[in-house]
C-alpha cells in the first residue's frame, strides 16, 4: 500500500500497526474561496466532531470515507456519511479507545496547534504560475549558487510566509540563488527554531501554513530565486510527537542525543522509511520546492542496505526526472567523509552537497583568535602540520577539510577522510561564515561582526564568496547585522520549558558564564532580539558591508562561471607571524585571480607569486590599496580582489 494518504478530503488512512481499533473524530467546514476554510463566527454554533470506526485493509493501515463515491467505510451510519465533496475537515484519531484524538502522522495541516485536530489541505487548488521555471541558476541547480539561510520567524517582526515576501527583492539585489528555510513544521508554540517539529507533512500555522508556503516559493520563482526547505528526519520534538503511539516509528536499537533513533532498519522500518520520503517528495511536487537540506544525518542510525540516504536520493532522482527540473539534497553531516555525495552508483550516498563546517571553523578561528572546544584544533600547533590557524586555513581552502583522517582532539580520535582534490567538483561542499548553528549556539546568540573590525569580516566573506565551495549566507550577515539570533522557545508545557531553561544555563555555567547571563528562551524578549532590523541594512557601516557582499556575489557569476570548480585549482601562500593570507584560484578557462588579504593590524605587502600584471577589481579601501610589482599593498584589516595576468 502506498499510504499516499490525502488527495482529496473524502478518504482518510493512517498506519497504526500497535491498535486493534482505530476511530475517527471529524468535523467540515466549507472552504473559501482560496481552499482554506471558512471559519464560523465566534457567535455561530461551531459544528459538533462525529465520530466513526475505520476499516482495517491489511498491513497495519486503516481507511475512512464518508460516502459511498468515495468508497465509504460500511461501518459509517448514514447521517456520518453524506459530507459533501467540497468539505475540508478537520479530524484526529482514537486509538483503541484512548483520549484524547490524535493528530495525523502525515497532517497537512495544524491549525489547532501541534496537540489539535488535522485539517485537510487539497494543494492542487493553488494557481501556480511559475510554469516556465526549470531549477536555480536557469536549471543548473544548486551547485555553485549563492544560497541564504533564512528562519521566517525572525527574518521580519511578523515572523510569516507573507511578511516575507516583502523583503525578497533585497536577496535578488544581494545576488542570491536559493533561499534557505530553516524548518517550516509545526512546533509546539508560535515562537521556534523549528528543529523541534512533529508533523512532518505539514507547515507551521504560525507561519501561514501549507497555501502562504505555496504562495512563498511562486513568489521566489517569480524573481528566479530557488527554495530549498530544512527538514529533520533524526528526531522529532519533545512536545507533540505522537508517532511511537501509532507504530514503531522510533527504535531503542540506536539512540542518537534525543533518545531512542528513527526506526530505519529494525522491524517495521518499511513504512517508517515511506513515511520520510514521501514526506520528501511532497514538498518537491506539491509545492514546488527545488532542494533540500537534511539535518545532522550522521544522526540518521541505518545499518540496512540500501541505506536511508541512498534510497531517498535515488528516488528523488527519479522524480527530478519526471518534473523536469533539478532536485537537490544538501546533508548536514560532521563526518567529512567524500563518500556522502558521491554518486550511489559508486557507493556513495547520492547526496548533492553537504555542509562543510571545517570552512566556517578554520574562517572564525583564523579571524577571531577563538581556540575554545572543536575549535581547539583549526588553531594549528602542538602535533598538528600546521603551525597556525592560517596554515589550517589555507589547507580547508585548498582540501576542503582540515580533518581528513587526522587526529581530533575534540573527538579524541581521527576523524575524516580526504577529499580527491583532482576529480570532486568542490561545489560539492557548502562553505560559509556564520550559519543558524554557529551564532545562535553561543550563549548571547553574538554574531562574528560584533568581534571583528568591519574589514576583517570583509576579508573572511571574499575568502568563501569567491572560494571554490558553495557559498551560505545566513541572514543579516550581508550587512553585519547588530541583532543576535538567539536560541528561543515557546513551548506551553512548563515542565519541558523549565527544562530547557535550566539545561541552557547548565551548558554555558559549566563553561564559566554566569548563569543569569544566558538569555531565557521562553521569554519573548530573546525570540523579538533576534529579529532583523531592517532599518539599519543600508545605513553607515552596515550599508557599506551591504554593497561588499552583493560585490563578491557578483564578482563570484564574472570570475568563477557556471560549470564545477576543483581545489586542486586553488593555491594559497600565506605568512603565519605576519598574518597575510593570498588565495589564488587557476580555472580552467580564463585568467586567474586571488583574494588577497591582510589580517594584521598594519600595513602589509602582499606577494602575488610570479604573475607579470594584477588589477585590483574590489578592494574594501581602495585607496590605499595599491598594486606594484609582483605584490599588493594594503592597509591592515583589509581585503582586495585582484585579477592576474
Amino acid at each position: 500500500m502506498t499510504g499516499s494518504v490525502q488527495r482529496s478530503p473524502e478518504v482518510i488512512e493512517v498506519w497504526a500497526p500497535l491498535a486493534e481499533q482505530v476511530e475517527i473524530e471529524w468535523s467540515s467546514r466549507a472552504p473559501s474561496t482560496d481552499g482554506s476554510p471558512q471559519e464560523q463566527p465566534q457567535t455561530q454554533v461551531q459544528p459538533q466532531p462525529q465520530r466513526d470506526a475505520m476499516t482495517p485493509t491489511g498491513d497495519g493501515w486503516w481507511r475512512w470515507g464518508p460516502g459511498p463515491a468515495a468508497g465509504g467505510d460500511a461501518t459509517a451510519s448514514d447521517d456520518h456519511a453524506m459530507a459533501p465533496s467540497p468539505q475540508v475537515l478537520d479530524y484526529a484519531f482514537v486509538l483503541d479507545g484512548q483520549e484524547p484524538a490524535l493528530p495525523d502522522p502525515r497532517s497537512a495541516w495544524q491549525p489547532h496547534g501541534v496537540h489539535g485536530p488535522s485539517r485537510t489541505f487539497d494543494p492542487a487548488t493553488f494557481e501556480w504560475t511559475d510554469g516556465d521555471w526549470n531549477g536555480p541558476r536557469s536549471g543548473t541547480g544548486i551547485l555553485g549558487s549563492v544560497i541564504y539561510e533564512l528562519h521566517i520567524g525572525t527574518f521580519t517582526p511578523e515572523g510569516t510566509l507573507d511578511a516575507a515576501l516583502a523583503r525578497l527583492d533585497h536577496l535578488v539585489d544581494l545576488g542570491v540563488d536559493v533561499v534557505q528555510l530553516m524548518p517550516v513544521v509545526p512546533f509546539a508554540g508560535r515562537w521556534g527554531w523549528g528543529y523541534d517539529g512533529v508533523d512532518l507533512w505539514a507547515v507551521h500555522d504560525g507561519y501561514g501554513g501549507p497555501a502562504a508556503l505555496q504562495r512563498f516559493v511562486d513568489a521566489c520563482h517569480a524573481r528566479g530565486l530557488g527554495v530549498a526547505l530544512d527538514v529533520v528526519h533524526n528526531h522529532l520534538g519533545a512536545s507533540g510527537n505522537y508517532l511511537a503511539r501509532f507504530g514503531p516509528y522510533f527504535t531503542e536499537a540506536h539512540h542518537t542525543p534525543w533518545g531512542a533513533a528513527v526506526n530505519l532498519d529494525h522491524e517495521g522500518c518499511g513504512p517508517v522509511r515511506q513515511f520520510l520520503v514521501e514526506s520528501s517528495l511532497r514538498w518537491f511536487r506539491d509545492f514546488h520546492v527545488d532542494a533540500l537540506r537534511l539535518d545532522a544525518v550522521h544522526e540518521l542510525k541505518d545499518d540496512s542496505q540500501p541505506h536511508y540516504l541512498v534510497e531517498l536520493s535515488d528516488v528523488v532522482a527519479a522524480l527530478s526526472v519526471t518534473l523536469g527540473r533539478p532536485l537537490d539534497l544538501v546533508a548536514e553531516s560532521d563526518l567529512n567523509d567524500p563518500v556522502m555525495v558521491a554518486p550511489t552508483s559508486e557507493g556513495g550516498r547520492g547526496m548533492t552537497a553537504q555542509w562543510d563546517d571545517d570552512v566556517h571553523h578554520a574562517l572564525h578561528v583564523a579571524l577571531t583568535g577563538e581556540a575554545h572546544g572543536y575549535y581547539a584544533d583549526f588553531a594549528g600547533g602542538g602535533a598538528r602540520e600546521e603551525a597556525g590557524p592560517i596554515g589550517v586555513l589555507a589547507k580547508v581552502l585548498t582540501r576542503g577539510f582540515l580533518h581528513d583522517g587526522t587526529m581530533s582532539t575534540f573527538r579524541g580520535r581521527p576523524w575524516g577522510a580526504p577529499v580527491d582534490i583532482e576529480r570532486l567538483d568542490a561545489r560539492r561542499l557548502l562553505g560559509y561564515l556564520q550559519t543558524h548553528d554557529q551564532v545562535g549556539n553561543r550563549m548571547a546568540g553574538d554574531r562574528i561582526s560584533g568581534a571583528l573590525p568591519p574589514g576583517a569580516q570583509a576579508a573572511g566573506a571574499a575568502l568563501y564568496l569567491l572560494g571554490p565551495t558553495t557559498p551560505m549566507i545566513f541572514m543579516g550577515e550581508e550587512w553585519a547585522a547588530s541583532t543576535p539570533w538567539q536560541f528561543f522557545t515557546s513551548f506551553d508545557d512548563e515542565v519541558l520549558a523549565d527544562a530547557v531553561r535550566r539545561g541552557r544555563r547548565a551548558e554555558f555555567g559549566a563553561h564559566g558564564w554566569s548563569e543569569d547571563a544566558v538569555p531565557d528562551p521562553q521569554d519573548p524578549a530573546t525570540r523579538d532580539a533576534s529579529v532583523l532590523d531592517w532599518d539599519e541594512a543600508h545605513a553607515g557601516h552596515h550599508g557599506r558591508m551591504l554593497q561588499w557582499y552583493a560585490a563578491c556575489t557578483g564578482l563570484r557569476r564574472d570570475l568563477l562561471g557556471a560549470g564545477p570548480t576543483r581545489f586542486a585549482d586553488v593555491a594559497v601562500a600565506y605568512d603565519e607571524d605576519d598574518r597575510w593570507l593570498v588565495m589564488t584560484h587557476h580555472a580552467a578557462e580564463g585568467r586567474a585571480h586571488a583574494v588577497a588579504v591582510n589580517l594584521a593590524e598594519s600595513s602589509r605587502a602582499l606577494p602575488l607569486g610570479t604573475s607579470p600584471s594584477a588589477d585590483v577589481l574590489l578592494a574594501w579601501d581602495d585607496v590605499r590599496t595599491q598594486v606594484r610589482e609582483g605584490s599588493v599593498r594594503m592597509p591592515g584589516h583589509a581585503v582586495a580582489v585582484l585579477r592576474l595576468g
